[in-house]
């Protein structure tokens, strides 16, 4: 079959109402013979069993990555609907997290669309935080420098424009993984922690010193970063063997006030990892994912 009609037909089939999958043409033959995991019409969808710090204390809930490859045009700065050789394809994660806090829940998600080939840096991420207090929402546009918008309910972090110089982004290092984790950032660095902690914690948004280890022992890597600054650490287990699923993370810093205030560690279980087009399993019969996920 010639190339040109072999991308015809794909991109006919991966147009979908939620994930666009086929990457830019002129890449596109080649991706998909030397990548047939990510390039195949599905997602992967991974579910976590978690248990978060916050307020001082450990509260049971449920994580969820899922990741998919689609087009991103960097003019409209999203995903492309009609793809085109102008466009980048990109590994999207969609991270979420969901937790209540006695009476009432947390609902996170952060977004990273990270450059499948020579990656360095996310075009573009966003990250959300929702719960009965309010909401918060940063975006992170990767431009000359990271211009990044801070929308809070809390009055000192509302409505703010910050343009960071580029680091290393803790919230990239989950794509890098699955990429690329031999060439992960080592040593001692800066990098910009993840915007879930940043806004939970109310740190000021910068690059803060940090060292980087990454670690195998046989199956299972490890990969760790420690912030002295701000008394953290973050440790990531995945599988050495491509293509790396994560299998759960741990999150340690202070949480809590007063005399709740204390070290606690948040953590993270694998509980399923499944291959789906999920985007159109949107009927009370697919409700059977989510318990073999464990969500339901």
């Amino acid at each position: 079959m010639k190339p040109s009609i072999l991308y015809f037909s794909l991109a006919i089939l991966f147009f979908s109402a939620c994930a666009e999958q086929a990457p830019r043409s002129d890449a596109y033959p080649k991706l998909v013979n030397n990548n047939p995991y990510w390039y195949s019409g599905e997602a992967e969808v991974s579910s976590y069993e978690l248990s978060q710090a916050r307020y001082g204390e450990i509260h049971e809930g449920k994580a969820v990555l899922v990741y998919v490859t689609e087009p991103f045009s960097t003019e409209k700065n999203t995903k492309s609907d009609m793809p085109s050789a102008k466009d980048i394809s990109v590994l999207k994660l969609n991270a979420t997290k969901k937790f209540n806090t006695g009476i009432y829940p947390y609902s996170m998600m952060t977004s990273t669309f990270f450059p499948f080939e020579n990656g360095k840096h996310s075009l573009k991420i966003s990250s959300s935080s929702q719960e009965w207090c309010g909401h918060t929402y940063m975006e992170m546009r990767n431009k000359r420098k990271f211009e990044i918008d801070i929308h809070s309910y809390f009055e000192g972090e509302s409505d703010k424009n910050i343009s960071l110089d580029k680091n290393v982004l803790e919230d990239d290092i989950w794509s890098m993984i699955r990429l690329a984790p031999n060439d992960l950032p080592k040593g001692e660095l800066t990098i910009i922690p993840s915007f879930f902690y940043l806004r939970l914690m109310h740190k000021d948004l910068k690059a803060y010193s940090c060292k980087a280890t990454n670690r195998a022992n046989g199956e299972t890597s490890s990969y760790r970063l420690d912030y002295p600054e701000l008394d953290r650490s973050l440790t990531i287990q995945y599988e050495t063997k491509a293509p790396h699923k994560i299998l759960g993370w741990t999150e340690s810093y202070t949480s809590g006030f007063g005399a709740n205030r204390k070290k606690l560690t948040t953590e993270a279980k694998r509980i399923e990892t499944i291959k789906t087009a999920y985007w159109g399993k949107h009927s009370n019969n697919d409700r059977a994912l989510r318990t073999k996920l464990g969500l339901d």
